[in-house]
């Protein structure tokens, strides 16, 4: 091969070098381009992703608050940060649509705390945008999204922001909007319930609204609206929980609860407050007369005379039957006086159809004035409804000091006799205990519950099943039964007593009989029918305060029809308030657990009872419980 040949072949294989070369260049440029373009769509996916992240992370947060039993105010103060912090946008806020007797207007109920916000308020001064009555425009980005039911984005902030503060000079909007970042913003309507409630508006550095946000804030929204909806529920039931179902007043249990209050209130603040107490008067002859319709319509005539007369800190309940009670924070007996006078003359004035006019009973107690303790002020205000009705009705009682001995005091000293002479020998182990709790009871001026708490105990010793607090709600169950009868409040006292004590000669019984899941001989039960007369005269007898009591221990089993023990007597023979003991007695034992029976529904004893009005007990009696129960019940 020639020189020339040879360099042929040199150029030629230099050639293929450089082609190589070339195709590998190229495919490497390829490979470089394509994982550029792979990398720059792994990092779109990989925020993508992060944001999906950030609002599902927000959303779960969101979603157990609202799973809580977080306020409400709270749950929308979460949202709005959570989406303004997380979530990137400017400035977020949760409106309310309101009504007046002046129109639609706008108030804000959460906004997020950002540098925006004060900005805005420096601007416009006070007060500040948070609690102003903000303007419904009917032209405005507001009301499109919410006839429409649909997000809208509006890049025009001037107009929105003048369209809820019209009253704002122009300069001082542009002012506002001068060297912001905001873009635009997005409008999206809350519908809770199907109820126009408002809008979540988000205030964005972008002027354009990606479809996938879009989703999300709609997504949002819905959270939202459950939040809502959950609040408004829980309100509901709480409402409910606390209010009367026929008058639509507080209930006893709410009372109760706001008396312990204001007790704590007026200990740190040294403030009285005074509790008024209301008894509509002639309530069974309107019953009898006009039926229970009117009856109704009549206490719930006084229920709209005290909602109308309340101020918004007062407390006005339905404790039971017809008889009300008002807390009147703050207030001197003096006030008080005032404001029951105007309350009684309100319910005279008051017409109802058929019945024509009612009349109340009234009485006043105050907190530091009368007494300093809160279960002791509403004996005193019970003694002075009463004292008004004893002295005519339609009338208003000022509270007296206690010039005689609490039947409290009574039933507490009666107990510790009982125990510390060993009355009762099955007992014997407890008497030191319950002493003990009877005296730190008179101690810390809560004589009440000791006294329940050791009935309770006592009675656990013959009746295992026994359910602690049961004797607190016969007790109260007999003193509103009692009052429907206008019994005097001496009567209702010693009332109280028995119903402690009723049933105390159990415990010289067998507990072995007492708790007999099989059916008794004949002489079991007549040993078991002498536990009133074993109350009354072996027990009781030698304590000689409490000789008044006696009677209604011993007859608390007789029969009206005659046919009950232990002495037969019938009618009239025998105390009303044993019939009281006799049916609240039979009420509950059919509605508690025994070891022979299991325990019937509040329905099937009332109609058990119901059988044996004119047998058992005065039918009067009969309808008299049954409605009180039934209240109870609603």
């Amino acid at each position: 091969m020639g020189l020339f040949d040879k360099f042929k072949e040199v150029t030629r294989k230099v050639s293929e070098v450089e082609n190589n070369i070339y195709h590998e260049k190229r495919d490497y440029l390829e490979i470089y381009e394509r994982n550029l373009e792979l990398e720059k769509e792994i990092a779109e996916r990989t925020e993508e992703l992060n944001d999906a992240n950030k609002r599902m992370f927000t959303l779960q947060h969101i979603w157990d608050m609202m799973n809580s039993s977080t306020p409400l105010e709270n749950v929308l103060e979460a949202i709005v940060n959570s989406t303004q912090g997380e979530l990137g946008y400017m400035h977020c806020v949760i409106i309310k649509k309101c009504t007046d007797e002046n129109g639609d207007y706008m108030h804000i109920i959460a906004q997020s705390n950002d540098t925006l916000i004060d900005r805005l308020n420096n601007l416009i001064g006070p007060p500040g945008i948070q609690t102003r009555r903000l303007n419904y425009a009917t032209d405005s980005v507001f009301a499109d999204t919410m006839n429409q039911r649909t997000i809208i984005q509006t890049k025009s902030i001037d107009l929105s922001l003048s369209s809820v503060l019209p009253e704002l000079p122009q300069e001082t909007v542009t002012k506002i909007l001068t060297n912001q970042p905001i873009k635009s913003v997005i409008v999206v309507p809350l519908i809770a319930q199907k109820k126009e409630f408002g809008w979540f508006c988000v205030f964005s550095a972008r002027e354009e609204l990606a479809s996938a946000e879009m989703d999300f804030l709609g997504l949002f929204a819905k959270q939202i609206e459950m939040a809502i909806t959950i609040a408004d529920l829980f309100q509901a039931v709480r409402e409910q929980a606390v209010t009367d179902a026929l008058t639509g007043l507080y209930n006893r249990r709410y009372f109760e609860e706001a008396l312990e209050k204001e007790v704590q209130r007026a200990k740190r603040q040294k403030q009285p407050f005074s509790i008024i107490g209301i008894d509509l008067d002639y309530l069974k002859r309107i019953n009898d007369t006009y039926g229970h319709t009117f009856g109704d319509l009549a206490i719930k005539t006084i229920a709209d005379v005290l909602k109308s007369n309340a101020r918004s800190v007062d407390v006005p309940a339905r404790i039971g039957g017809e008889e009300f009670n008002v807390l009147l924070p703050g207030i001197n007996s003096e006030g008080a006086m005032a404001a029951a006078e105007r309350i009684r003359k309100s319910i005279e004035k008051a017409d109802i159809d058929t019945v024509g006019h009612i009349t109340g009973s009234l009485g006043v107690a105050t907190y530091f004035e009368h007494s300093e303790n809160a279960e002791e002020l509403l004996e005193l205000t019970d003694q002075a409804m009463y004292a008004s009705k004893r002295n005519g009705r339609n009338r208003v009682t000022l509270a007296k000091p206690i010039s005689e001995t609490y039947w409290q005091e009574i039933a507490v000293n009666t107990f510790l006799d009982i125990l510390s002479k060993n009355r009762i020998p099955k007992a014997k182990h407890l008497s030191k205990e319950l002493c003990q709790k009877l005296n730190e009871a008179n101690k810390n001026e809560s004589a009440k519950e000791g006294l329940y708490t050791v009935a309770d105990m006592l009675t656990k010793l013959y009746n295992p099943m026994h359910t602690p607090g049961v004797i607190k709600q016969k007790v109260q169950m007999a003193v509103s039964l009692a009052k429907r009868f206008d019994l005097p409040k001496e009567e209702i006292d010693n009332l109280r007593v028995a119903i402690l004590l009723y049933d105390i000669g159990n415990l010289m019984l067998p507990t072995d009989l007492l708790q007999k899941a099989t059916p008794l001989t004949e002489e079991e039960r007549e040993t078991i029918k002498n536990h009133p007369v074993i109350a009354a005269r072996e027990i009781l007898k030698p304590i000689s305060y409490i000789q008044d009591v006696l009677p209604i221990i011993e007859h608390h089993h007789e029969n009206w029809d005659g046919s009950g023990y232990p002495n037969k007597i019938s009618k009239d023979e025998i105390p009303l308030t044993s019939q009281i003991i006799l049916i609240i007695d039979e009420y509950f034992a059919l509605t508690e657990q025994r070891p022979y029976r299991a325990k019937l529904s509040g329905q099937d004893a009332l109609e058990i009872i119901k059988a044996d009005a004119g047998k058992k007990w005065n039918e009067n009696l009969v309808q008299e419980f049954i409605s009180l129960i039934e209240h109870d019940i609603n």
